[in-house]
């Protein structure tokens, strides 16, 4: 392990549980320029975004999409069109 070049590319991340509400936020929002939301109310997945690229995202109440967000992230895409 000494000696040799690693990376370490793990996205930040933070969640909560209050109550009746969930949260997971991972990225870092440093320079966003748009914020895009997409769902309604109480659930709901928010994306910031920079130069039309995903930096960081947070779903409230919508479960199993934290792998997804960070792909997008880590890949410094563009956020896909929506369903």
């Amino acid at each position: 392990m000494l000696g040799q070049e690693v990376v370490y590319d793990r996205v930040p991340y933070f969640y909560t549980d209050q109550f009746d509400l969930g949260m997971e936020f991972s990225g870092d929002t440093r320079g966003y320029d748009q914020v895009v939301i997409r769902g309604e109310e109480l659930e709901f997945i928010a994306y910031w975004l920079r130069e039309g690229r995903v930096i960081a995202g947070m779903n409230v109440n919508v479960w199993d999409v934290v792998d997804d967000i960070q792909r997008l992230i880590r890949s410094g895409g563009p956020l896909p069109p929506q369903d």
